[in-house]
């Protein structure tokens, strides 16, 4: 069986869409601010957002949002609130952990600590799905009327967390999409999300509530203003180190493909939302996509970190785990690469040594469609497709082995080198001309007609 995803879970197709959302990157220092002019009620409060991380730690925190010691973060792999005040903590953390960066998962965070009882003073749900006793590792309970520093005067900071002697900081990893900050109302999951009848999957829906004095709803869908607080509030947040190229069309109802880091591939640096990867040494190591295909025609681009560069095609479970990894595309059996130092194609350990086939080097944009349902994959370099093929007419393909599902990735091998996926979600390359398969994703060469960009809507109408 693969240990990779065939679709991400929690990502759910609905009337209710979800257009935009935000892209963070810890080493950039990527987060929002918002300093309240005056308090609100931080007695009663419910945040709900939106999350996929993209890098995982066993140690490292991955703030959400949080107002002075007051905050939402995972810590490493375990999903922790925490009320600390004057030295004092207040927290619980899930025993649970949350690895799949296949996935987004609905956070639904509420406190109201005007509850007589006192493990009624904080809930947290995840997909719909509350966290009880069985799941939570608690440490103390907050009490009656305890006033948090959610919406107080502190500073809030969504992606980020300052300590109070601002010695450190610590970041986000990952997309958020759809944050509510509810000032003054204990919510639930249901307010903002809803079981698909027919998936069963746990998908968003529209929020009709108010906000209260210090509530919020960031959206991202306004690349000029991505700070901006569309809950009719005016609560606007301040961008730090963010740009308009942050925003993403990765989100919730139309979860794209990223680079799998299930089995955490050594010698290399995964960011930018899994679209980038940086070689630490030398030597080979293959990134598959977190979604594979076992029907349809795709499409997806890469910026070639160097000549030492493959894109390529693998079927199911051929860079599962163990040291797979450590093998180009095209050296195990199910798999194929193009590659750009010796401008060939490796299939299944041979060199195939074509004609026509030209060699790429770094910045050049690559890109690979591949035909499932015919079993072919076609190859182009800056547009101009290789060993005179063409998509469009079904010409000169090469034939794909291996299994079902089928995964579309790369491999590197020289130290430092950049590599750039686009996927159509998100992409960190600069895009001179923007093409579209016409439904979804951005891309700088056309997709062939009838090819799509690999992500849940496409997967669920042509997959």
């Amino acid at each position: 069986m693969s240990l990779l995803a065939v679709a991400g879970a929690n990502s759910s197709v609905g009337v209710y869409d979800i257009d935009n959302s935000l892209k963070f990157e810890a080493d950039n220092n990527e987060y929002l601010s918002r300093t309240p002019s005056s308090a609100g009620n931080r007695r009663t409060w419910t945040l709900s957002c939106w999350v996929k991380r993209t890098e995982l730690a066993s140690s490292a925190s991955m703030q959400i949002l949080s107002a002075g010691d007051t905050y939402l973060h995972f810590d490493g792999d375990r999903l922790k609130a925490n009320f600390r005040s004057a030295g004092t903590n207040f927290f619980f953390a899930t025993n649970r952990v949350f690895r799949d960066t296949s996935a987004w998962y609905h956070i639904v965070l509420q406190c109201d600590t005007t509850q007589a009882t006192n493990t009624d003073r904080a809930k947290l749900w995840v997909n719909g799905e509350a966290q009880t006793a069985d799941w939570l590792d608690s440490y103390d309970n907050m009490a009656l009327n305890y006033e948090t520093l959610m919406n107080s005067t502190d500073e809030h900071e969504v992606g980020k967390y300052t300590n109070d002697e601002s010695t450190y900081a610590e970041f986000f990893n990952g997309y958020m999409a759809e944050m509510h900050l509810v000032d003054g109302t204990a919510l639930t999951p249901t307010d903002f999300g809803e079981t698909d009848n027919d998936s069963g999957i746990w998908k968003p829906k529209e929020y009709t509530g108010s906000y209260g004095t210090n509530g919020f709803y960031l959206d991202f869908e306004d690349s000029s203003s991505l700070g901006a607080d569309s809950s009719g509030n005016g609560n606007n947040f301040t961008l730090n180190n963010i740009a308009a190229a942050d925003q993403a069309t990765d989100t919730p109802t139309n979860n794209f493909a990223v680079l799998n880091t299930l089995h955490r591939i050594p010698d290399t640096t995964r960011k930018e939302g899994l679209t980038t990867t940086v070689k630490n040494n030398n030597g080979w190591r293959t990134i598959i996509s977190t979604l594979g295909v076992s029907s349809g025609k795709w499409y997806f681009e890469l910026s070639a970190g160097s000549e030492y560069t493959m894109i390529g095609v693998a079927g199911d479970a051929v860079y599962g785990g163990g040291g797979t990894w450590e093998n180009y595309l095209g050296a195990l059996t199910g798999s194929l690469g193009y590659y750009g130092n010796t401008a060939t194609f490796f299939q299944d350990g041979v060199d195939k040594s074509p004609t026509n086939v030209s060699g790429f080097v770094a910045d050049d944009i690559v890109g690979l469609a591949l035909d499932v349902d015919n079993g072919k994959a076609y190859f182009h370099k800056n547009g101009t497709y290789q060993n005179l093929a063409n998509p469009n007419t079904s010409t000169n393909g090469y034939t794909i082995t291996g299994d079902a599902p089928y995964f579309l990735g790369l491999s590197t091998y020289q130290q430092s080198d950049q590599c750039e996926v686009n996927f159509g979600g998100y992409h960190v390359y600069s895009i001179s001309s923007g093409n579209s398969d016409g439904e979804y994703g951005n891309f700088e060469y056309a997709p062939p007609s009838g090819y799509y960009a690999l992500c849940t809507k496409n997967l669920a109408e042509y997959g």
